[in-house]
């Protein structure tokens, strides 16, 4: 950030009467625009867990080559964000901690920001950054809630920064290559797909267990309160915390933290948006262990039609924590099947068998080109691989199968109101 830089963001503060206040400001970014790959980005990260270990260590392998650095991070628990500050030390980095996601906005000379925090958190701190003339790159789900995405979404449009959504397999080109196969009608007319994400767990700890002791005290640089944020109020609670995703004010369970990986796919090779109608059935058939979520999972989710796709559509997912034998990933049309695989995909004749078609990926299901796709698309305008929309489109989805789990029923999608009843 250059002195005029930092200038105009001054008198900006001063001539909106914010100047010092603890609220959301304008960054560089809003002042100045990035061209060519020689400008450093710099970069903050909200929540320094496991996810954000991993979102650190992929800019670390990017900082020189990419011409990025880390250069704040924050977390509620302060002890985390002193190891990200240790671990950004010994590479010869200089960085900011913060304990308040509000505090890390304010700071004048970051690009974007990092997203990685438990799911009940993402909306408030993404239309913060947002507000703050960040670019943004938020962990799946992009929401916890319907309405919430759509808010994100509105947002987004109004500030026009870049958010990119953390499905990070978007960043294989095989589901854009796959939806120009099905618009070029090498499949017919597409009737049905299938994706899966299967687990087996120990049978002493379930999911995303992790097996702290419930007597366990709060660390007294952890503030537990702020936490909670948006969640309901309650004391302390281990397990809450450290395995968040078991309970349903704060995590989807297996439909938001992993369906939304697979079904994105989907998504993006057949051009769908909102569902019509979704029906979920399972429950929590192997670790009655206090969680909220079921640990086995299958959803029905049917889509409207899609000029040159479809006329009408079904997808089902299925997501079982407790058996590792998989599904095939496949779009089936009227005339063939289009099958992904570790190499990427390939087209299946429905009349005789023979594979008509092949497609090696480029790209991967990678971190790091991830954000080197959205490092991109702040430099030279490239397209997001996962853009808010989206985002949108996957939450609506995984969300809408939760709560026809918690309702027991099959829910319709009101397209006017943008919500499921």
């Amino acid at each position: 950030m250059t002195k005029q830089d930092k200038w105009n963001r001054r008198e900006f503060m001063k001539s909106s009467g914010v100047a010092g206040a603890a609220v959301p400001t304008l960054s560089a970014r809003s002042y100045t625009k990035i061209s060519g790959s020689n400008n450093r980005l710099a970069v903050g990260i909200i929540g320094c867990g496991n996810i954000g270990q991993a979102h650190l260590t992929s800019l670390l392998s990017l900082r020189n080559n990419h011409n990025v650095e880390v250069r704040a991070v924050c977390d509620i628990y302060e002890t985390r964000a002193r190891s990200f500050q240790d671990q950004l030390s010994r590479e010869g980095g200089q960085v900011a901690v913060f304990t308040d996601h509000r505090s890390i906005l304010e700071s004048p000379d970051l690009d974007y920001v990092v997203v990685a925090t438990p799911e009940h958190w993402h909306s408030q701190q993404t239309i913060g950054a947002l507000d703050a003339g960040l670019h943004i790159y938020c962990e799946k789900p992009l929401t916890h809630k319907v309405r919430e995405a759509h808010e994100v979404w509105s947002k987004a449009k109004e500030t026009g920064h870049k958010l990119q959504v953390g499905v990070q397999g978007m960043s294989s080109d095989s589901y854009e290559a796959a939806g120009r196969a099905i618009r070029a009608g090498k499949l017919g007319t597409v009737v049905q797909a299938q994706v899966d994400y299967v687990r087996n767990y120990s049978p002493h700890s379930g999911p995303w267990r992790t097996g702290v002791r419930t007597s366990l005290p709060k660390p007294p640089d952890l503030d537990w309160e702020t936490w909670l944020g948006p969640a309901p109020k309650r004391p302390w609670d281990p397990q809450r915390f450290f395995e968040w995703r078991c309970y349903r004010d704060y995590s989807g369970g297996v439909a938001t933290d992993l369906f939304v990986h697979r079904l994105t796919r989907i998504l993006k090779a057949c051009g769908l948006t909102y569902p019509s109608r979704v029906a979920c059935i399972g429950g929590i058939y192997v670790w009655d262990d206090g969680r909220e979520l079921p640990d086995n999972i299958e959803v029905l989710l049917e889509y409207p039609s899609v000029k040159g796709v479809t006329n009408g559509m079904t997808v089902h997912l299925l997501g079982t924590m407790a058996n590792s034998h998989k599904n095939q990933h496949i779009i089936r049309g009227k005339d063939a099947s289009l099958i992904f695989n570790s190499d990427g995909w390939k087209i299946i004749s429905e009349s005789d068998g023979e594979i008509l078609e092949t497609h090696r990926k480029l790209g991967a299901e990678d971190i790091a080109l991830h954000h080197v796709n959205l490092q991109n698309a702040i430099r030279e305008n490239e397209d997001l691989h996962c853009p808010v929309e989206l985002g949108v489109y996957g939450v609506t989805a995984v969300r809408g199968a939760n709560l026809s789990w918690f309702s027991d029923r099959l829910l319709e999608w009101n397209n006017t109101g943008k919500k499921w009843v």
